[in-house]
């Protein structure tokens, strides 16, 4: 059986891609397993400094599957299009002490990984494809990518965690008329409207570059520098700030730091050590 999700490790990029090709890599109960499993397996790995995520085929994700919106119009339950129950425990209830569901995990797998993720989108991203993407830390997309919070197409609001992603990206009003409407839009509106940070005739290729370049920095200061932000952008003042101070306290001398000065002396590359899985 095919993979649903390729892996790919090589010098601490991860390249990951959605293989799904003949559908559009469409969010179907097996793809949301899939692309879950692949998010926490990384996540464990000590060797990974960056993390690419792309799809196969035509497009990055068109969204949840199509075969689950007819089982809904014959009176089936969103929850089948997951894997889920409709049920306490079905997608769409919480399962863990994590904030999302399962059906929000697919994004926020992502928003956990400790290193950066890059999404590389091309052809189309709507609605669930829209919201993986927006899970992660970067997006580049092609200039003619189509992109939409389709949700309201089919009667239903977006669900997979759109609303912690994108509220640091865009103007509430701008993501209203979008969910509202669900407007195509694409890569280059995208990226005026700040919901994608930049475009690229070759988005799978300049994102494989920008995973390299961060892959040669010091990885405990890309991890540090991750948590940083993200823990920090709505925090008080007083958490925040000491945040920084005690990261930095921990970065000051360690033996990556270390590295990093002699290398920048030396001009030469950096061999930085893997962190701890």
């Amino acid at each position: 059986m095919t993979e649903l999700v390729e892996i790919r490790v090589d010098e601490g990029v991860a390249d990951v891609r959605l293989n799904r090709p003949e559908k559009y890599n469409a969010l179907s109960p097996e793809m949301f397993s899939a692309i879950i499993e692949a998010g926490e397996s990384l996540a464990q790995r000590g060797d990974v400094r960056a993390v690419v995520l792309s799809g196969n085929g035509p497009g990055f994700c068109s969204g949840l599957d199509f075969a689950s919106f007819q089982g809904m119009s014959d009176g089936g339950s969103a929850a089948s299009a997951t894997g889920g129950k409709a049920s306490s425990d079905s997608a769409l209830a919480r399962d863990s002490d994590l904030p999302d569901n399962r059906a929000q995990r697919p994004a926020f797998v992502w928003r956990r990984m400790p290193v950066p993720v890059i999404a590389a989108m091309h052809g189309v991203a709507y609605g669930g494809g829209l919201q993986v993407a927006l899970g992660a830390d970067i997006r580049i997309a092609a200039p003619d990518a189509r992109l939409s919070v389709m949700e309201i197409k089919w009667g239903l609001v977006p669900d997979m965690g759109l609303t912690q992603t994108v509220r640091d990206l865009v103007r509430l009003d701008v993501i209203k008329e979008l969910t509202f409407s669900g407007r195509i839009i694409s890569g280059e509106e995208a990226c005026q409207l700040g919901l994608v940070t930049r475009v690229s005739a070759d988005p799978l290729g300049d994102a494989l570059n920008m995973a390299r370049e961060i892959a040669g920095r010091s990885p405990d200061a890309i991890r540090a520098g991750k948590k940083l932000l993200d823990e920090s952008w709505h925090a008080d003042p007083h958490t925040a700030l000491g945040l920084e101070a005690s990261l930095q306290s921990a970065l000051i001398g360690s033996p990556n730091q270390v590295e990093a000065i002699r290398a920048n002396f030396e001009k030469r590359a950096a061999n930085f050590v893997d962190p701890a899985a």
